[in-house]
This record gives C-alpha cells, sequence and structure tokens, in this order.
C-alpha cells in the first residue's frame, strides 16, 4: 500500500514527487516519460532562477532533483483506469495494478489533431507535433505550421533558423500569440501568414509533399516537405471516469487542489487552473503534494 501515486512526471507531477519525498511519504509515481510537455519548448525566458534555459535542459534538472530521492518510479507505462473503493484509490495500468491511500494526477496534455486526410497516413513522415524534437531533420526545405498560438509561434521562430521558408497557416483572423512573437515572425522574410485559412489535406508519397489549404472558399496548394501541427492540447484525463471535469476534460480542483472525490487530487495542465504555464504547473504540483500529505496525517 502506497502513501501517494502520482500520475504523470511532467513539472507538476515531479514537484509532487520531490515534496512526497521530502515528507518521507511512500510514494510511486507512473509516468509514460521524464519531463512531459517541458520538452516540448525551446526557449524558456520566464522561469524563475534561470534567465534563460531550454526545455530539454529544464526537463534534465527535473529528473536530476527527482533522482535524489530514493522513489519508486515506473517509466514507459500508461495508465488504463483509476477507481476509489473503500478510501483506497486503485490504478490499472497496461502492466500492473497498484493501490494507495491518495493519488495525485498530473497526466498533462495531448497534442489536439487537424482531423485531416492524411495527417495519420504521414504521421512521422514530415506530420510531427513537436518542433523541439523534429525541427532539425526539415533543414533548409520548405515548412507549414498550423496554429496561431504561442505553441505554434515557437515552432516558428525554431524553424526560422533552420528550414527555407515557413507558412504560418492560422484558422483566425489574426496571430493569437504573445506580441514579441508575432512581431519576430512578421519581420522575418522567410515566414509567410495565411489567417483564416484552413487545411484540407495532407499529401506525398512516402513522406509529405504538400498540403491543401481553404482560404476565402478558395483553396491552394502548398509544396512543403514538412507540416508542424501546433493547434493545442487536450487533457489527458479519459482514464479516470469519476472525477468531475468541464466540458474540455479538464479536471476540476479547489484551491487546495482537491477534486471531488476525497483522497483524490490533480495538477498542472490536466487541471482547469487557467494558466498553463510550466511554473505554475511547478507549483500546483507542490500544493497538491502538501493537500495529500494533510489528508494522510487525519485518517
Amino acid at each position: 500500500m502506497n502513501d501517494l501515486i502520482v500520475i504523470g512526471a511532467g513539472p507538476a507531477g515531479i514537484t509532487a514527487s520531490v515534496y512526497a519525498a521530502r515528507k518521507r511519504m511512500n510514494c510511486l509515481i507512473i509516468t509514460g516519460d521524464i519531463g512531459g510537455q517541458t520538452i516540448l519548448s525551446s526557449d524558456i525566458e520566464n522561469y524563475t532562477g534561470y534567465h534563460f534555459i531550454t526545455g530539454v535542459e529544464l526537463a534534465q534538472k527535473f529528473r536530476e532533483h527527482l533522482e535524489q530521492f530514493k522513489l519508486e518510479l515506473k517509466v514507459g507505462d500508461k495508465v488504463n483506469l483509476v477507481k476509489h473503493e473503500d478510501g483506497i484509490v486503485q490504478v490499472r495500468t497496461e502492466k500492473g495494478e497498484y493501490q494507495a491511500k491518495t493519488l495525485i494526477i498530473a497526466s498533462g496534455r495531448i497534442p489536439r489533431k487537424l482531423g485531416v486526410e492524411g495527417e495519420d497516413e504521414f504521421k512521422n513522415r514530415g506530420v510531427t507535433y513537436c518542433a523541439t524534437c523534429d525541427a532539425p531533420l526539415f533543414s533548409e526545405m520548405d515548412v507549414a505550421v498550423v496554429g496561431g498560438g504561442n505553441s505554434a509561434l515557437d515552432a516558428t521562430l525554431q524553424l526560422m533558423k533552420i528550414a527555407n521558408k515557413i507558412y504560418l497557416v492560422d484558422v483566425a483572423d489574426r496571430l493569437r500569440a504573445d506580441p514579441i512573437m508575432v512581431e519576430k515572425a512578421k519581420g522575418s522574410n522567410k515566414v509567410i501568414i495565411y489567417n483564416n485559412a484552413k487545411v484540407k489535406q495532407i499529401s506525398g508519397d512516402k513522406f509529405v509533399q504538400g498540403i491543401k489549404i481553404e482560404r476565402d472558399g478558395k483553396e491552394e496548394d502548398l509544396t512543403v516537405g514538412g507540416i508542424f501541427i501546433e493547434i493545442g492540447s487536450t487533457p489527458a484525463s479519459e482514464f479516470v471516469k469519476d472525477v468531475a471535469k468541464n466540458e474540455t476534460g479538464e479536471i476540476f480542483v479547489n484551491c487546495r487542489c482537491e477534486t471531488n472525490i476525497s483522497g483524490i487530487f490533480a495538477a498542472g495542465d490536466v487541471t482547469d487552473v487557467p494558466a498553463k504555464q510550466i511554473i505554475v504547473a511547478c507549483g500546483e504540483g507542490a500544493k497538491a503534494s502538501l493537500s495529500a500529505f494533510d489528508y494522510i496525517s487525519r485518517l
């Protein structure tokens, strides 16, 4: 019987686990990877204590901090179901079943798909959801970035250093990213912006060769060797059925990171906390762990 199970090892999950270790809680961490969405960020300039650090470097710092403690860590496993019965949390994964007095759900989010013809067919063959991971593969090529928020502009700024030309395709009438990012993109002769545009199809042979977009009722074909889909994400909360969620699947939490089920807490981007930021997720993870400790202390 564990005192605590933490699902996820992104900023929220790692911070929660570190706090649990310092409270001498018997803690099990179940996660697909270490670092979560942190590794998808390129240049981070707003994490306190670092004037500048890349997402990969910060994720490594998180891992090093976590490894200072003797915590049971199961990496590469996927949670399929969470149940709460008789005051005990039951967690079923692809590789086993586990029990705990408390649970922190810090499973983060998964990239949203376009849902167009060719997307699944060319995934990892020109279609990608991670510029930080894959941008270097498209050196001196023409590529497309789909989206108009911070993640799309982050991808665009990375590709400006690598690609030959970047088509920025957004369904909205204006880009919604931070103004400083938009200014940098608009100031580059590599970036061509298509507002009010929708991707209709991704085509190619063995790899992506082009996309079809629709703008103002007219279709246009763009020749590209890669397409970076950056249209947001959805909360990874489908495995837990009984906690209250909003219409998008985000888990409702109060200021103590408590869900509607006693003993089950949630933290980070999987929750309805509005600011999806690394530093916010860390703070929420700390709060969730302290709340779990207080809950056990009262048992």
